[in-house]
């Protein structure tokens, strides 16, 4: 044991840790044992029950969180290593079916080695129940949050450890398929170090934060205050203000370009509350240049998606990885029915080797076809630039919200020029005949509303940003007034009728 096992919290310790003071309630019936009686495995379930005080590796239960009603799974490792057997499934499954009977958000807490081999193959198909349950769960709309701890492996990891909507993870735990002593036995000599660990799994995109119990609890009210947030009788307050009139469009595109200009993080620091930042596809990609959230504009929920200017002035653009991490989004949004807002701001999509070998074409395609047909309401927020594939990417919405000297082209105007005429010099020109400045695209029906800058998002970013927070919650209020059949109707028609 290490120093920061020894500090690692037990189901019942974790449980008091994360919930409040007070308010747990168990859900546990006796376990129905496999165990021959007089067996060598039922004298170490007796042993076991004796030494620790569970009696399954499983606990379940309700309690409050922050004076939210949930329910609560979590494992014991104490309890032969966390194992999953059939009673230990039958309680887990019970709890979810609960959970989702009464409309719950459902909290997980793995901590486990996987399967139970004193039961064998009828143990290890046990995830397959578990998963179904916890599907179920996520098909009615249900949040499900998942803290994995140390150590999480096996079949427990590769069923509802894994399915979250949002997954954090206690620092330094060992997490992974398949446990190193039992590599090593195979292989003869060890896994890997630094792999199996949560902050290695969190670089690579598949969990969305490595933190402390306490933390925990703070990111899973945070969370849950926009996944449980109301999406009915928002109300819109009065008519945002519009846009002065426009500059010339290559003076918007300079002041676009500007680094001081905010972009989605400021527009989340100071335009929106609740925020719990999410990281990278879940499935072991993740694109720093993306940003995923889950955050309130006023009282409006949303999943947030958006280009983040800082990211790519580093030096480097969006490419497939980042597409995947806002289809992940729109998942989100279509599964839990939460609004969608994207933020467009890029200089266009990664041009590489590595993009085109990455699919990049096919995740642009993927993501108009997901945001087109999504049923929830959705804003696009042209913020910055919107050059590109990258641009249009996240484009589709009900409602196209454009800052003053926001823009969006095919091509950054140099590129149209160095393609039409062999030269940049032509930009400007071909800026202003493009019609890509914001009033030109309302002209044409691509924008519905134009947020002010006074007179430069730059000189003004802390009230500029909360001016486009306000603007998102009356789009998004006036949204979730409207069926959802109706808004998809909508949107389909919209597109169908640009250019008519």
């Amino acid at each position: 044991m290490n120093e920061g096992d020894a500090a690692r919290p037990d189901a019942r310790s974790l449980i008091a840790r994360m919930l409040d003071p007070h308010s747990w309630k168990s859900w546990d019936e006796p376990p129905r044992d496999r165990a021959e009686p007089g067996s060598a495995y039922a004298a170490e379930l007796a042993r076991v029950r004796a030494t620790t005080g569970y009696d399954e590796s499983v606990v379940t239960g309700e309690g409050t969180l922050d004076g939210r009603r949930v329910a609560v799974v979590a494992c014991e490792f104490s309890f032969l290593a966390g194992s999953i057997g059939v009673a230990a499934t039958e309680r887990l499954v019970r709890a979810v079916e609960r959970a989702t009977a009464e409309r719950l958000p459902l909290l997980a807490a793995p901590a486990s080695g996987g399967t139970r081999m004193q039961e064998g193959a009828l143990a290890f198909t046990q995830m397959v129940k578990i998963t179904a349950a916890v599907a179920t769960h996520r098909a009615a709309g249900l949040p499900y949050v998942v803290y994995l701890r140390h150590p999480t492996t096996g079949g427990v990891l590769a069923s509802w450890g894994s399915l979250g909507h949002v997954t954090a993870a206690e620092p330094g735990a060992l997490i992974g398929f398949l446990g190193p002593r039992v590599f090593e036995s195979l292989h003869g000599y060890p896994f890997p170090q630094g792999v199996q660990v949560a902050e290695n799994l969190y670089a690579h995109g598949l969990v969305d934060a490595v933190v402390s119990a306490e933390d925990a609890r703070t990111m899973a009210i945070r969370a849950l205050d926009v996944l449980c947030a109301p999406r009915e009788g928002l109300e819109p307050g009065r008519e945002p203000e519009e846009a002065a009139e426009p500059v010339p469009a290559w003076e918007a595109i300079t002041r676009s370009r500007r680094d001081d200009r905010p972009g989605v993080r400021d527009l989340l620091e100071f335009g929106a509350r609740d925020v719990t930042p999410l990281q990278g596809t879940g499935t072991g990609q993740r694109d720093s240049r993306l940003l995923l959230a889950l955050a309130r504009f006023g009282a409006a929920p949303a999943v947030v998606l958006g280009q983040d200017r800082r990211r790519e002035r580093a030096g480097s653009t969006l490419g497939p990885a980042g597409l995947r991490v806002a289809r992940r989004g729109m998942r989100l949004a279509a599964e839990l029915r939460l609004p969608l807002v994207t933020v467009v701001d890029t200089r266009g999509a990664e041009l590489s080797k590595a993009a085109e070998e990455g699919g990049l074409a096919a995740e642009i395609a993927r993501c108009l076809a997901d945001l087109v047909m999504l049923d929830a309401p959705t804003v696009c927020v042209l913020l910055g630039e919107g050059a590109g594939g990258g641009a249009l990417a996240l484009l589709p919405a009900d409602r196209v919200v454009c800052a003053q000297h926001a823009w969006l082209s095919p091509l950054p105007p140099e590129g149209a020029s160095a393609l039409l005429y062999r030269t940049v010099d032509f930009a400007p020109e071909i800026a202003a005949a493009q019609g890509v400045r914001a009033a030109d695209l309302r002209r044409n029906g691509i924008v519905d509303r134009i947020v002010p800058e006074r007179p430069d998002a730059a000189y003004e970013p802390e009230e500029f940003c909360r001016r486009v927070g306000r603007t998102l919650e009356h789009e998004i209020a006036c949204l979730l007034d409207r069926p959802a059949a109706e808004r998809t109707a909508a949107r389909l028609a919209r597109y169908r009728s640009l250019g008519s």
